[in-house]
């Protein structure tokens, strides 16, 4: 998922945040609206994302947003997507954040 198309379309998607609070209201901050779960609770924790509604997984650099992927893919999420270059590209493309200091 390329960071222009989801601020595009940031309201047909879940936006879900697995890194750690710190990292999310950290200097980096967060897509608006992005529900953080980090990836070591997304197993437990998976009941509060919409299985209907598609589901865009961010991290800082995609790494572990990749593997919320998988994660969610094998509990029978149909339509999950990993945002490229997470929350590192995200800035570098000054695209809108919330909290942060590096915009």
């Amino acid at each position: 998922m390329q960071p222009n198309w989801l601020e595009e379309h940031r309201a047909e998607v879940q936006v879900v945040d697995v890194r750690e609070p710190a990292e999310f209201n950290g200097p980096l901050g967060h897509i608006e609206g992005a529900k953080l779960i980090p990836l070591g609770s997304l197993l437990q924790k998976m009941k509060s994302i919409e299985k209907g509604k598609p589901v865009v997984t961010v991290c800082r650099s995609g790494a572990r947003s990749a593997q919320a992927t998988v994660i969610l893919g094998k509990a029978g999420f149909e339509k999950v997507a990993n945002l490229s270059g997470g929350m590192l590209r995200w800035n570098a493309q000054h695209l809108h954040v919330e909290g942060g200091t590096t915009n």
